[in-house]
């Protein structure tokens, strides 16, 4: 995060080492680990890490610095590639949109590592204050366009309520590969036949499965490899 200055990049690492301390991101519980070790005052630790997570103009002093949140973005994935096995030049992304309450509609991107989902980009609305998603979900992808490096291997999931077509086509541009789930209820037709079947016919109980080359959505058809997997629950 070398863009960062000296007093952001402390208090990022007094939020990050907090969190891990206190098993939580609640400012609260965050304070209290770290006033606890550093043997500060409550009240001091809260204000500071309050007062870095916030606008500009609403911070005290003259000198006081707004921390952009996208620019971290870009050094967040270096810094995971600059641990990445050499030999392994495969990388899975994964696209979630979650709701907190009525609050909040998170979008997020986020690399797959062990088990583990890292975020490395994404956007914040207000519940009640959304915009289209499409050009927030561009604006994201866009962002790592010349970070990873174009010889890997990239897959990008995304469950079944994300899917869409100009998506599909929007990570096939960036050069990356398309792992999208799609509804059961729609149709398929196999490659080299003109006849549109039902999706279902091709899982009917547990343990059926299916891979090949089909067009999908006979009304805005998209070719590509389908995985069909019916599994236990």
């Amino acid at each position: 995060m070398s863009h960062l200055n000296q007093a952001q990049a402390v208090v990022l690492a007094l939020w990050s080492f907090g969190m891990v301390l206190a098993r939580s991101s609640g400012l609260t519980n965050v304070t209290h680990a770290i006033a606890e070790l550093t043997e500060q005052k409550e009240d001091n630790v809260r204000q500071r890490l309050r007062e870095w997570n916030r606008d500009r103009q609403d911070k005290r002093g003259k000198k006081r610095q707004e921390l952009e949140v996208r620019a971290c973005f870009v050094p967040l994935l270096r810094w995971i590639l600059g641990w990445w096995d050499a030999q392994e030049r495969r990388m899975m992304l994964a696209m979630d949109a979650t709701t907190l309450g009525d609050r909040y509609v998170v979008l997020a991107i986020s690399v797959v590592y062990r088990a583990c989902a890292i975020p490395i980009a994404w956007k914040v609305f207000a519940f009640d204050q959304q915009s289209a998603w499409k050009p927030e979900w561009l604006a994201l992808f866009e962002t790592f366009r010349q970070v990873i490096p174009s010889d890997w291997t990239v897959l990008v999931m995304a469950d079944r309520g994300l899917y869409a077509n100009w998506l599909f086509a929007a990570i096939q541009k960036l050069g990356w590969h398309p792992f999208l789930r799609i509804n059961a209820s729609g149709k398929y037709c196999p490659a080299g036949s003109s006849q549109f079947l039902p999706l279902q016919n091709l899982a009917q109980q547990h343990g059926d499965t299916f891979s090949g080359a089909v067009t999908c959505f006979k009304a805005r058809p998209v070719s590509g490899t389908l995985l069909v997997c019916w599994a236990e629950g």
